[in-house]
């Protein structure tokens, strides 16, 4: 039996943290199940510039599987010089306040001099580990996975160096992404920026996007590609990271947010239902938990509506950590930002949460992507940003059933099992075939 010989090349692999790992690491894990061997070319740590860190992700990676590392030069370490700021800034900056002058020069270097990124540093040691890789292994399908959209300036080089069958995976849009305007680009760095990703997307041989909202946009932004090499592959669950049984609290009535909550994600209508929903249950013990990074904005809100008491806040945790927390919620809160094209935002949390079965109480577009899936699931509700009443109206049953009986959680039907890690690879598997 032939078995087929994938090279991916990913910025983002343990240790590194966050969705965008966990996405490919799944994929790895599942294509020799369907005879497609994977060979992994990343960053040496060392030289690499991961906002968050998740070691516990390393002992995921199949041993059965090449990983490959190279040098890279990036301008981070002068980024910290500059601005004084002592951690790598997030996607979308999520864990900046508002710019000062040197965070805004230094955003103006990066959206100008470093094009499409300020990681694009990476691309000349890759591009040449990549070419003895496939000459060696011989491959026969090239796979680039962005953010950053710079990985994806090495399939177009290597796509005309040799040849190779090349898939170009777009977790996020790239010049439409929603904190775009933040890097204050010149009109040359815009134009150049929107040049590699026409050329990228007609290039390519197939195109995999995360939401059905990216693959309309890319569509109705270059009409003359073929639609049918356009395909989505959500994010998804992996079955056996859940196959722990943790009892949602007795002693507490829990909504948990998982993951970054950044000034675009407005949840302040959320914030006074659910401070109406304590103030009407006095003898009921409440927690608000947020597990990741939470602007100061948000705190500050928080605080100001006398919540601080009932409120925990806990750093980035593990991914397994970050499953116990969710498994042990009453709801699950979803807060998506609040931009232009948000109707595409497909968090990779909401499919972990759709895994835990336990209610999604989501914030964000009632008619986007997301609320679709949650429909489909009968996992729960996604509210407008504004509607403090259907959110109260939704948390109101839901507290009086948990009083019942907290050990009872109320379950969506089975229709999130397609999301799990194995079926999303087994699409893959066919795009590849």
């Amino acid at each position: 039996m032939h078995i087929k010989k994938v090279l991916i090349i990913t910025y983002y692999w343990p240790p590194s943290g966050g969705a965008g790992v966990q996405r490919w690491l799944k994929f790895v894990k599942y294509l020799p199940e369907f005879n497609i061997h994977p060979y992994v070319l990343s960053v040496d740590p060392q030289y690499a510039s991961f906002p968050v860190l998740d070691e516990s992700l390393e002992k995921e990676v199949p041993e059965s599987v090449q990983v490959f590392k190279t040098k890279s030069r990036e301008p981070f370490s002068f980024y910290k010089k500059i601005t004084g700021e002592s951690e790598i800034p997030y996607a979308g900056f999520v864990n900046q306040g508002n710019p000062g002058l040197l965070n805004k020069i230094a955003r103006v270097i990066r959206g100008n001099l470093f094009i499409p990124d300020a990681r694009v540093g990476w691309n000349k040691f890759a591009l040449k580990k990549a070419i003895e890789i496939i000459q060696k292994y011989e491959i026969d399908t090239l796979i680039t996975t962005s953010p950053p959209h710079s990985t994806q300036l090495i399939g177009l080089k290597l796509k005309n160096k040799t040849g190779v069958n090349w898939i170009a995976d777009l977790r996020d849009p790239w010049t439409d992404i929603y904190y775009y305007k933040q890097m204050y680009h010149t009109i040359w760095a815009k134009k150049l920026d929107e040049k590699y990703e026409k050329k990228v997307l007609e290039t390519a041989d197939f195109t995999i996007v995360v939401s059905k909202s990216i693959k309309k946009l890319f569509e109705n932004k270059f009409p003359h590609i073929n639609k049918n090499k356009i395909h989505v592959i959500p994010n998804g669950y992996d079955e056996p990271d859940f196959n722990f049984n943790l009892k949602s609290s007795k002693e507490e009535f829990i909504i948990t947010h998982i993951g970054t909550l950044s000034n675009s994600q407005d949840i302040d209508s959320f914030l006074s239902a659910f401070k109406q929903l304590s103030k009407n249950n006095p003898s009921t013990s409440f927690l608000l938990r947020f597990v990741g990074n939470v602007s100061s904005l948000h705190q500050s809100r928080i605080k100001k509506l006398g919540l601080t008491r009932i409120t925990k806040y806990h750093s980035h945790v593990s991914h397994h950590e970050s499953i116990k927390f969710m498994m042990g919620s009453s709801i699950l809160l979803l807060s998506l930002a609040k931009i232009e094209g948000n109707k595409g935002i497909l968090s990779g949390k909401l499919f972990e949460y759709l895994a835990v079965q336990r209610p999604i109480l989501g914030i964000g577009p009632p008619d986007g992507d997301a609320s679709d899936i949650i429909k489909e699931c009968n996992a729960g509700k996604m509210f407008d940003y504004v509607d403090m009443a259907g959110i109260l109206n939704f948390l109101n049953p839901k507290l009086s059933k948990w009083k019942k009986d907290p050990s009872q959680v109320e379950k969506g039907n089975a229709n999130f099992q397609k999301y799990a890690r194995k079926n999303l690879t087994m699409q893959l598997a066919k795009i590849l075939e």
